[in-house]
Parts: C-alpha cells; structure tokens; sequence
C-alpha cells in the first residue's frame, strides 16, 4: 500500500512537470507580451527602452530558459508572481477565488451525486419500463443542454420573471449572512450540475445494468438472499467502480465548466480568473490558474485508484503496485 501511493505520488509530480512545461511553452506562444502591449500603448517608444524593458522581463533569452527561472522562483523562492492586472501577488487574487470556485465545485458534485445516483439506480432496476425511458430522455437533455444556454434560462426565468433568486454575484452588498450567500449559489450550482446529472444518470443505470445480470446475483438469489441485500450490498458496490472514475474525473471538468458559468453569473472564481487572466494576458496568473486545473485532475485520479480498493476488496494496491 505505501510502496503505491509512493510510486503514484513520484508518477503525479512528474506528470505535473511535463503539464507545467507544456502550459508554459503555449502560454508563451500567446501574442501580446507586456512590451508589445507597451509598445502598442506608446508607439513612439525608442529601441533601447524596448530592448531594456525585454532584460526586466526577462523576455531577451530564450523560453526554455524563462521557464527555469521561473520554476525556480516558484519552488525555491516560492514566489508566484506578480499580477499586471490586479497589481498584486498572484497568490492574494488565487486564495479568494479557490474558496470561491471551491464552494461552487462543492454544491455541484454534492447535488449530482445525491440526484444522480438513486436516479441511476432506480432507473436500472426498473429497466425498459416507461420511467425509465422517461429518466432516460431526461438524462440525454440534460447531457445536451449547453450550459450558457441553460444559465442564461435560469437568469430569465428565476431571477428576471419571477424575481425569486439574484441574477448574479456572489452576496448581496453589506451583508455577510450564509443564507444570503447559498441564495446566490443556487443558479450557478443548477447551471454547472445539469449536464453532470444527465451524464452520471447513464453511467450509474450502465454499470448497474451489466452488474445486475451477473451470474453471481443469479446465485445469490438462489441461496434467498433478500432482493435489497443484492441490490444494495453486492449489485451496488461492483457497479460503483466505473462510477467512481467518472466522478474523480468530472472534479476537472466542473471547473472547465466553471469558466462560462461564473461569467453568466459574475461568480468571482478560478473559471472566471482564468478567461480573464488569458484575455488581459496576465501570464503569471493564467498559468497559476491552468496549473491549479491540472493538479485537481491530478488529485482526482490519485483519489479515484484509493477508493477502488475500498469499494472493490477485489482489488488490492499493493499487489498492482508490483
């Protein structure tokens, strides 16, 4: 066990290298360097300004050198920048906005799960009846819907006709209230968990399926064994282990999707930093929020080979790790 979480941690830290290299490299590869935007700013600026201000920023030698001192600026000196947007530390614009989007992942995941799953389950055990087509084209929209479309909906319905909920934002000013707050969060939690519902809802109802027409559950059945016994205690446990890798995975994903749900709804998150970070080309925070991005993933598969061996005993970490 230890030997695999100890080969699995060197594996992630050198993955994160390569990524940090890659989004590095393409990061760079952006038009619009902080003299070219200078120089646009000010077109008459002289030739040894332009080339002194290239030595500040280090932009005179080569990428694959900038990307060393920059690696040991972070973990040396562990020092992540310095924002030309915000003019601030990266580090005092990442820590707000992570708690930010971290609540919103939160709410998402919880509220995909807790719908998702007994809808899968159900619609599984009860398999080509009407319901379960009905769940099913419920699923396949929700899948379908984008999710810009489906926020803008929400907004023109809950927050524009019928005036229940706030359109945007994230409190209302001059309160710090949490009811307050879990009203804002209610769109953009609908908005960013509808087309993980759908999805989770196929996957759950999949994987139950097959697991149900084991011959294991046949023979279960045969030695009367109680139908919620096998459902619930053998059925349900086997059929998690594909589940538990969409689940690890979709983490990622709500954050991709995070990017066009916290625009709609002015939600001041990672999603919402990082489009603004790429669009203003505030490099060091851009790279910080795609590096944050990649280490959810990251974590996400590391947790996800953990909890197979706790649903599944069929499985053991340490003899995979041979």
């Amino acid at each position: 066990m230890l030997l695999y979480l100890s080969r699995r941690f060197f594996q992630t830290l050198f993955i994160l290298f390569i990524l940090s290299i890659v989004i590095y490299y393409m990061l760079g590869l952006m038009p619009g360097d902080p003299v070219e935007l200078l120089i646009t700013a000010n077109p008459k600026i002289k030739a040894e300004d332009i080339a002194r201000l290239k030595k500040v920023y280090g932009l005179d030698k080569p990428i694959y050198v900038r990307y060393f001192k920059w690696l040991k600026q972070v973990v040396v000196e562990h020092d992540l920048g310095f924002s030309r947007t915000y003019k601030k530390p990266t580090v005092e614009i990442i820590e707000g906005r992570v708690k930010n989007t971290f609540f919103l992942m939160l709410g998402a995941f919880l509220m995909s799960i807790l719908i998702a799953v007994p809808i899968g389950i159900y619609s599984a055990i009860n398999h080509y009846s009407k319901l379960d087509f009905i769940i099913s084209i419920l699923a396949f929209i929700g899948i379908s819907v984008p999710s810009f479309w489906l926020g803008l909906m929400l907004i023109a319905v809950f927050s524009e006709k019928l005036g229940f909920l706030p359109a945007g934002g994230i409190q209302t000013i001059g309160m710090d209230d949490i009811g307050d707050k879990l009203k804002y969060m209610i769109l953009p939690i609908t908005s960013l968990s509808v087309q993980q519902i759908g999805s989770l809802v196929r996957y759950v109802r999949s994987s139950m399926l097959e697991v149900i027409q084991q011959d294991y559950l046949r023979t279960a059945r045969a030695k009367g064994l109680d139908e919620d016994t096998i459902l619930y205690k053998h059925a349900l446990r086997n059929a998690l282990i594909p589940v538990i890798t969409i689940l690890a995975l979709s983490l990622p994903g709500l954050v991709s999707g995070a990017v066009i749900t916290e625009t709609i709804f002015a939600w001041p998150g990672m999603g919402r930093l990082l489009l603004d970070s790429v669009l203003s080309n505030d490099y060091y925070v851009a790279m910080l929020a795609l590096l944050f991005l990649a280490v959810l993933t990251m974590a996400s598969n590391f947790v996800a080979d953990i909890l197979y061996a706790i649903v599944d005993p069929r499985i053991r970490m340490g003899r995979n790790a041979k």
